[in-house]
């Protein structure tokens, strides 16, 4: 690595002349700027931006923390995220936790220590509080996604989790389902709490009651989805929202392995390949990528204590259908 000395020799200046033309100090005339900025290119020289924001005490990196970056959800937030925040000149670190407690504490603790100039979180799921993460940020600016921390101050980017789920179970209602079961997820986390609310207030309203099974999963999974539905069809339901696609495929699994008639299924996250699958699955669709967007500008902005909803939109398609023939 080529140093500020280095430069500084081959023009027979002092470090600091260098560093300040390097920094663009107007202190430095231009020839002398001009002459710097040649020679460490001639030298190779790349500037320590760890080292510059250290003396800095702040940086042009926004650091944003995700369960998992190969969920097609997640990874379309950071897409939205990061196409908002470069646009500002800022660059994105990205960090995935793997659901896990530790490793999100691992995550902020490296952001905090690189002094990045704020951070975007969605929490794990083996997270039940939010203490470290007070511990972790003091002082730096933080937008929350999707799953969040009520307690936690700024800008919350959310779903409407509560109507999404509500409007799911109607759709299935108005197909003639009655006894409909969920396939609930995560009570570690807000946004499915949200929609099992949604999801008993639909029944509640429509004068019915939960049957068979509410499953409250450990994991929104495709193999926790099927043993869950092979439950619900011995508890005699004949339909599932589900709050996740995933273990929604799970349950369309255990339907063709049993080739049901007449039951239907909805999903959330509307990944992609709920579209591509044969009999196709209907699902809530939430906007990721609007939801990354909507997290970078809040930060940029310095948005104050607020809620963004993005709302959700049902996708209808085979899989809610009563006439749908589940077969392998």
């Amino acid at each position: 690595m080529v140093t500020i000395t280095e430069i500084a020799q081959a023009l027979g200046v002092t470090p600091s002349t260098v560093s300040r033309a390097l920094s663009g100090s107007p202190r430095v005339k231009e020839d002398t700027r001009r002459a710097v900025e040649q020679k460490a290119r001639e030298l190779g020289y790349e500037r320590n931006v760890m080292a510059s924001n250290l003396r800095k005490g702040r940086s042009d990196i926004v650091g944003i923390v995700v369960p998992r970056i190969h969920r097609e959800f997640f990874s379309n937030v950071i897409g939205g995220a990061e196409a908002v925040l470069n646009e500002a000149g800022y660059n994105l670190l990205i960090c995935q936790t793997y659901e896990r407690f530790d490793a999100e504490v691992k995550a902020l603790q490296t952001l905090r220590n690189n002094r990045v100039a704020g951070v975007l979180l969605s929490h794990a799921i083996e997270v039940q509080g939010s203490a470290h993460v007070k511990e972790a940020l003091s002082g730096i600016p933080l937008v929350q996604f999707d799953r969040v921390f009520p307690d936690l101050p700024g800008t919350k980017i959310v779903s409407n989790n509560f109507e999404g789920a509500y409007e799911a179970t109607t759709h299935l209602i108005d197909q003639g389902f009655r006894r409909i079961g969920t396939l609930a997820g995560y009570m570690t986390s807000e946004a499915y709490v949200q929609r099992l609310q949604g999801y008993r207030q639909a029944l509640k309203d429509h004068g019915l009651e939960p049957q068979g099974r509410i499953e409250y999963l450990d994991t929104i999974v495709r193999e926790t989805g099927h043993e869950a539905a092979l439950k619900a069809l011995d508890a005699g339901c004949d339909a599932l929202y589900s709050a996740g696609d995933f273990s929604a495929l799970g349950a369309i699994d255990a339907l063709k392995e049993r080739c049901v008639h007449r039951f239907g299924i909805v999903g959330t996250a509307n990944e992609s390949f709920t579209a591509l699958m044969s009999p196709s699955m209907s699902s809530l669709a939430l906007n990721p990528y609007e939801m990354g967007r909507q997290a970078a500008q809040a930060f940029i902005a310095g948005a104050p204590e607020s809620t963004i909803v993005v709302p959700m939109e049902l996708i209808i398609r085979e899989s809610s259908n009563p006439q749908t023939i589940w077969q392998k």
